[in-house]
This record gives structure tokens, C-alpha cells and sequence, in this order.
């Protein structure tokens, strides 16, 4: 079985870096990722105030972690090779389910 995606998209914001308790640095940001349609199809999508892009949460772990939390920004463009994964939590008592992207390579 084989588990990877690539996308290319903007960065939502800026991204947010923490180190783990073992020393491991972790970075999160969200992709902008344009879903491919035509010109007139996402002008009409846009007049109803429907999206024209998925927003995907990406996860970068180690070295790669540390250089993209010091060299992008909200706005860049940026290539994300990695696999998808999934996971939930509860909140206010309903199960809240989670489709995320862990980064093998970034590249900007």
C-alpha cells in the first residue's frame, strides 16, 4: 500500500513552531490549496460565497520543522510532499474526525 500526497498552495499564516519535550521541533501551518475549475465556474462559486480552495493542516517534524518556521511566512508558496493522516477527538461530546498532511519535504 502506498500513502502519499503532493500539493502545491499558499500558507494561511505564519507558521508556528514548538520543541517537544525531547528536544524534537515540530511545525504546523495551513495550505490554501485552488481546487481546479474554470474561470466561470469559480467566478460563480465566489458570487455564492463558496470556497474555491481546501485548506489543508500540514505537519513538518525535525530540521525541515525548524527551517520552515524560520524562512515562510503567511502568503508564500510552497510544495509539501508527505502522507495523509487521519485521527479524531471528542469535543463537547461529539466526535470530531481530522484529515491532516505529516511533510517528508517542503520545498519553497
Amino acid at each position: 500500500m502506498l500513502n502519499s500526497t503532493i500539493l502545491i498552495g499558499r500558507l494561511c499564516a505564519d507558521p508556528e513552531m514548538r520543541v517537544l519535550q525531547s528536544g524534537a521541533a515540530t511545525t504546523r501551518f495551513t495550505l490554501a490549496v485552488d481546487r481546479a475549475m474554470s474561470k466561470e465556474k469559480k467566478q460563480e462559486a465566489q458570487s455564492k460565497g463558496n470556497p474555491t480552495a481546501d485548506f489543508i493542516p500540514v505537519t513538518v517534524w525535525g530540521k525541515q520543522a525548524e527551517n520552515c518556521a524560520e524562512y515562510l511566512a503567511k502568503g508564500r508558496m510552497v510544495a509539501v510532499s508527505g502522507r495523509i493522516t487521519t485521527g479524531s477527538y471528542e469535543k463537547d461530546g461529539k466526535r470530531v474526525y481530522t484529515t491532516d498532511i505529516t511533510a517528508h519535504n517542503v520545498q519553497f
